[in-house]
């Protein structure tokens, strides 16, 4: 049976988070393709995975026999989050943008599953070539020839820690001017951020099902 990992990461709740209803289309056209399927969900926002300590840390360089009680205890909590992304068939993440980068809980989720010499930088991780969604919403619009292109944090990085370092296979669900609805000055950009969100669901339900066969084969 295939098995889709669902990251969260809006600290905003339910159908007000765009990237929580686009990673929604998603998991539903999945669902559809794969009924029997598993889903491994985690919202960050909600339960937060700890942040990366100096424990969890060494931990990953030394010998398991030689793990003081400290790295021993906080290397368990690390590896189970390991053995849910290697044990994934697909990986979806929701990473909306704040102050153009994406939310903490995010980043230490990352800092936990990201295992030199196991899940990054290595020829025999498991992970290799798995199929990687990202729901990148904003508030704004950063695309190639805007003003604030230069501001572009969440791509960018994404694509050299999930692309280069993992060696996943990352497409992109881009979702723009999200505060359009909430910021009386953008109120004539309300139109573009409808566009954009429809786009977004239907790139979400179209990609699903090309993951979730791509899977199938």
């Amino acid at each position: 049976m295939a098995t889709l990992l669902h990251i969260d990461s809006s600290a905003t709740p339910g159908g007000a988070s765009v990237s929580r209803t686009v990673t929604d289309a998603f998991r539903a056209a999945w669902q559809e393709q794969h009924p029997d399927g598993t889903v491994v969900y985690r919202d960050l926002a909600a339960d937060p995975v700890p942040h990366i300590t100096a424990d969890a840390h060494s931990a990953g360089f030394a010998a398991p026999d030689t793990h003081t009680p400290g790295q021993a205890e906080a290397f368990a909590a690390r590896l189970k989050l390991i053995e849910e992304m290697e044990n994934a068939d697909a990986i979806l993440i929701g990473a909306p943008m704040y102050n153009f980068s994406i939310p903490s809980t995010l980043k230490a989720w990352l800092d936990n599953v990201i295992l030199i010499g196991r899940t990054a930088m290595s020829e025999d991780a498991t992970i290799k070539g798995t199929p990687v969604t990202v729901v990148a919403s904003r508030g704004g619009s950063y695309a190639e020839g805007t003003p604030r292109a230069g501001f572009e944090y969440v791509q960018n990085y994404l694509e050299a820690v999930l692309g280069d370092m993992l060696a996943l296979d990352v497409e992109f669900i881009v979702p723009e001017l999200t505060m359009a609805p909430h910021n009386p000055a953008m109120a004539d950009l309300v139109p573009l951020f409808e566009a954009s969100r429809s786009k977004a669901l239907d790139d979400a339900a179209a990609r699903a099902k090309t993951v979730a066969a791509h899977v199938a084969a």
